[in-house]
């Protein structure tokens, strides 16, 4: 049986990753998928909108055999970190396959974007850029340019073949050369909107945290947002200097921008800048309310946390050879750092639920068993 790998945040799971899912599968005939998923926060610097098990449930019922969870220090990260930490789950996973969803669908076209961005003449080229005041992600892709042409390096101007490329530098670092599979997008894009069939997760994000249809207890850092800015705000300068991607002053400016603003929404636009994505800038945030730092990321994820299986899935588990913990019960996991270090963000968590919750759900919520 041949185990395919998948990156996902599924926030929340939809038309379109189901459709992905479907495509895997039948792409791959008999095989296990598996699923290296966000836990309870996600990249773009936020809380997921539902817990990591109910996410995980739903993943297993659209077509997933296995969930495991991609810890806060590297789910709420840049692409790069976020690809290197999933990539690294999945091939400890046994996975022999690579499926991701893709604009282009140009697989060779995202290897050699790949290989190119882990080039010395690259990062040449991209200090050239940067040192003109240019903004990160257009830097990248004109050094990306200068080697390989206008077309290739167009990949990374969108939002999942940008995605790709990451996943496969992550496994090119690690020596791993899975079969890929870049699966085309179907429906509404990153932020696209609504659609008849497939609208896109942003879309079905604000309609849930409007209520319509009222579902579930969803969660937002806004549901949190007086205890986030007050723990901001306990904050001084060397706290915010240990939080990752606080180069070239960043630390410094958001420090004033949260001695300014009143609000999550002003603190961003007040420590926005020209050169970095408004992400970046709400991913240092959500560092700093969870009382996170750069050093509290290990090089590669230190342990297997399952959220979900069902029967095919077990199987994986069953003949998995990896050296690394396999979590499989909540008390598995007591005295892992990592581990230890989810409970606190899984509790902060429960308070930006719509309506809080208690602390503990980290020791006390099962693996989803289909």
């Amino acid at each position: 049986m041949r185990v395919v790998g998948i990156v996902a945040e599924y926030n929340p799971f939809h038309a379109g990753h189901r459709f992905h899912l479907e495509q895997t599968r039948r792409l791959m005939g008999d095989c296990a998928i598996v699923v290296a998923m966000s836990g309870n926060f996600v990249q773009r610097g936020d809380c997921a909108i539902f817990d990591k098990w109910t996410r995980a449930r739903a993943a297993l019922e659209g077509g997933a055999d296995l969930v495991l969870e991609l810890p806060t220090v590297w789910a709420a990260a840049s692409a790069e970190h976020f690809a290197w930490g999933a990539v690294s789950l999945l091939r400890e996973a046994g996975a022999q396959a690579l499926s991701f969803g893709s604009e282009s669908v140009d697989s060779t076209g995202l290897a050699r974007v790949a290989a190119c961005l882990d080039s010395q003449e690259f990062h040449r080229g991209l200090r050239m850029f940067l040192d003109q005041g240019m903004p990160f992600a257009a830097c990248r892709q004109r050094a990306a340019a200068t080697l390989l042409g206008d077309g290739l390096a167009g990949l990374l101007s969108q939002p999942n073949d940008n995605l790709g490329v990451e996943y496969l530098k992550a496994a090119r670092r690690l020596g791993w050369n899975p079969e890929v599979l870049a699966i085309p997008r179907r429906g509404a894009g990153h932020d696209g909107g609504d659609h008849p069939g497939y609208p896109s997760a942003s879309w079905l994000r604000e309609r849930i945290l409007a209520g319509r249809p009222p579902v579930g207890n969803p969660a937002s850092l806004k549901y949190g947002e007086r205890g986030v800015l007050a723990r901001l705000r306990a904050m001084n300068p060397e706290d915010f200097a240990r939080l990752p991607d606080s180069c070239e002053g960043l630390d410094r400016r958001l420090y004033r921008a949260v001695r300014e603003g009143t609000s999550l929404d002003e603190v961003y636009q007040l420590a926005k800048t020209k050169r970095y994505a408004h992400a970046r800038i709400r991913r240092m945030v959500l560092w700093a309310a969870l009382g996170l730092g750069a050093a509290d990321r290990p090089q590669t994820p230190p342990y297997l946390r399952v959220l979900g299986a069902n029967g095919q899935g077990r199987r994986v588990l069953k003949d998995l050879t990896t050296e690394r913990p396999v979590i499989t019960k909540p008390a598995h996991g007591r005295g892992l750092a990592l581990l230890e270090l989810e409970a606190k963000c899984t509790d902060f968590y429960a308070l930006c639920r719509e309506y809080s919750l208690p602390c503990g759900a980290e020791w006390t919520v099962s693996p989803v068993m289909l």
